[in-house]
């Protein structure tokens, strides 16, 4: 009966000493023409190496050897070599094992399958939850980028067409810590240099979506700095898919694979699902904007250029956040005292949107009228506005600061309800925080807490600045840190224009993309003698 299984015994020197018919069958000659070969001669190329190893190893051990190796000829088949001590020399076994390899290497590939397509759902998910959930749209977009590396791609810029109708690169990210900044330099400079013909410019103008080489793209880039940065960052290719609403590009998602790396058909039907995603959130961003124009637009038709004041020099400053959700409930007013004395306020209505402003608006008037009329301090001002605000506008909260300039502009007296404290500045650059925390209670709570006053000697030339929290505060850092870096950089700025030091402290204080809007009210009250003079 003919064995199924090749088996080769061999003598002291590596010579077949025995064969059965099954390894003549696979080695192509009689086994009577095998006997007294050289193992190496009987054996196909290349395998002679593994079973002389695993023979030797055998015969040094007195324990049984096993390995796959690839069988003889076309096809990719495999064999499973077992090789131990015999009677003379060593003795070894051949069996194909083609059918349960492929089955192994099928199972293992259905399992990475199934895991990736876990990995894509779950990321999936995480972006849908990001993208459809968050409030703050444009944050959430620049995140983007960080969650799409490395599960999509080795590197991976954001673009976004602003509500001007320009593309900005609002994030990037690469797996790589090391080609981090690199990748962002390039995608402070590529839009500016990127020819019409590139997968980009495409997807912008036209929503194209493109597979393209790295090569093919610095192909089409002109000598400069952007095609440096790209061949620096050295990917193979790039996927280029449009954002799109209601059938128009708002913004690209540039996804960069390193060599080595390819898309299946999975990744890129992920890579499409999250453009869509992506899409809608650009979408959701400037229909937000749209309001946020609304509402700045009703803001600024409020917030009116301060009177002139006799000897005061008054600078006011408003900026919006870049979120509509963010805008609408700052105001800043200048204006004299029923005794001559200059007053300046500033507050902040609790919420940001329409209604917000719209009650920004009420409680500026209402403030005034009250000042005007029963002509008290500051506190007492606070005390009146309160009282009103629990008749008039019992759902309403707000902070705010009063402050009066007296005696010529040598004291100032002012009065807290929860705001931020004011700061003086001189000439020198001395820079003191009036502060007694944030002052007494906000508005709105309870209209018989207790108001309180205070008072501050103000140098010749010294500026009274008044402003609003989101100067001071952003979500990395807390009004402490920010209080710190407001000093230094007045102290920096003093004895600057009013103009200029409001301008230069407002673009050193503010990112970018202001996460909320701002007022900002310094003055300046000029001594009667240098002013005659």
């Amino acid at each position: 009966m003919t064995m199924p299984t090749a088996l080769v015994c061999l003598d002291v020197a590596e010579r077949v000493a025995s064969a059965n018919g099954a390894a003549a069958r696979l080695l192509g000659r009689p086994a009577s023409g095998l006997v007294g070969l050289p193992v190496d001669d009987v054996l196909p190329a290349g395998m002679g190496v593994t079973v002389r190893a695993a023979c030797r190893e055998a015969l040094r051990t007195g324990g049984q050897v096993t390995a796959e190796i690839p069988s003889p000829g076309v096809g990719g088949g495999w064999l499973e070599l077992q090789a131990w001590r015999g009677p003379v020399g060593a003795a070894f076994t051949l069996v194909d094992v083609t059918a349960r390899r492929r089955a192994q290497e099928a199972a293992e590939r259905a399992r990475r399958d199934a895991d990736r397509a876990g990995d894509l759902m779950a990321l999936l998910a995480t972006v849908t939850d990001e993208l459809s959930g968050a409030l703050d749209g444009e944050t959430a977009l620049r995140r983007l980028a960080r969650l799409v590396v490395p599960g999509l791609a080795d590197a991976c810029i954001v673009t976004v067409i602003d509500r001007d109708g320009r593309p900005r690169d609002v994030s990037s990210w690469h797996t790589d810590p090391a080609r981090r900044e690199l990748l962002a330099r390039y995608a402070q400079v590529r839009l500016d240099t990127l020819p019409a013909a590139s997968p980009v410019a495409r997807a912008l103008r036209d929503g194209t979506a493109a597979r393209e080489s790295a090569e093919a793209v610095l192909g089409l880039m002109a000598p400069g700095p952007a095609r440096d940065l790209l061949s620096a960052l050295g990917p193979e290719s790039a996927v280029v898919l449009p954002l799109t609403a209601e059938h128009r590009p708002v913004g690209v998602l540039t996804l960069y694979l390193d060599p080595g790396r390819t898309h299946s058909a999975e990744d890129l039907a992920a890579a499409r699902q999250i453009a869509v995603q992506a899409g809608r959130a650009v979408d959701r961003v400037h229909r937000q904007s749209q309001v946020a124009r609304l509402v700045e637009g009703l803001q600024r038709s409020l917030l009116t250029d301060p009177p002139a004041i006799d000897r005061a020099r008054v600078v006011v400053r408003y900026v919006p956040a870049a979120e509509a959700v963010r805008v609408g409930g700052d105001w800043y007013d200048a204006f004299l005292h029923p005794d001559g004395d200059p007053v300046v306020v500033i507050g902040d209505v609790a919420g940001h949107d329409s209604e917000a402003a719209a009650e920004m608006g009420q409680l500026r008037g209402l403030l005034r009228g009250i000042a005007h009329h029963g002509g008290g301090g500051p506190a007492d001002v606070l005390r009146g506005l309160d009282a009103a605000m629990a008749h008039m506008h019992p759902d309403t909260m707000a902070t705010a600061t009063i402050a009066r300039l007296e005696r010529g502009g040598t004291v100032l007296r002012w009065a807290n309800a929860g705001h931020p404290p004011p700061v003086v500045v001189t000439a020198d650059g001395t820079v003191t925080v009036l502060a007694r925390g944030l002052g007494d209670l906000l508005l709105g709570v309870d209209p018989a807490t207790e108001r309180r006053e205070f008072t501050a000697p103000l140098p010749p030339g010294a500026t009274v600045l008044l402003y609003t929290d989101g100067l001071v505060e952003r979500r990395d850092s807390g009004v402490d840190e920010g209080l710190e870096r407001l000093q230094r950089h007045l102290a920096e700025l003093a004895g600057s224009p009013l103009d200029r030091l409001c301008d230069e402290l407002l673009a050193r204080m503010l990112p970018g993309t202001p996460e909320d809007d701002v007022a900002l009210l310094a003055v300046c009250l000029q001594p009667a003698d240098e002013d005659a003079g």
